[in-house]
């Protein structure tokens, strides 16, 4: 088995590719002020109780605050045996201070 990817959320637009599926896992109180386009929101508590949501077979692209809790997510996800894992380094913190909009 290998492990997940961390990649530059500065960069972001290279490893979200149509298919990926892009998991926000902060908490809802700290999304409501904006997820990434096409982000949808599983708190990293839920994640484990909430695979079934997700395709093991497509690229699952992870972001949070910081970065911090989409790594445990990254290799969580990993464990349950997704194959293409990619974590936003930096998270939304780094997003807000320089990504081009």
């Amino acid at each position: 088995m290998t492990g997940h990817r961390d990649h530059p959320i500065e960069d972001l637009a290279t490893v979200v590719v149509p298919d990926a599926q892009l998991i926000d896992v902060r908490q809802p109180d700290e999304v409501v002020d904006g997820m990434l386009d096409g982000a949808v929101n599983i708190p990293l508590g839920q994640l484990a109780d909430r695979l079934d949501e997700l395709d093991p077979d497509r690229r699952t692209v992870v972001v949070c605050r910081s970065g911090a809790r989409s790594s445990t997510a990254a290799r969580l996800l990993v464990g349950a045996g997704f194959g293409d894992v990619v974590n936003l380094a930096g998270g939304m913190l780094a997003y807000a201070q320089g990504v081009p909009r």
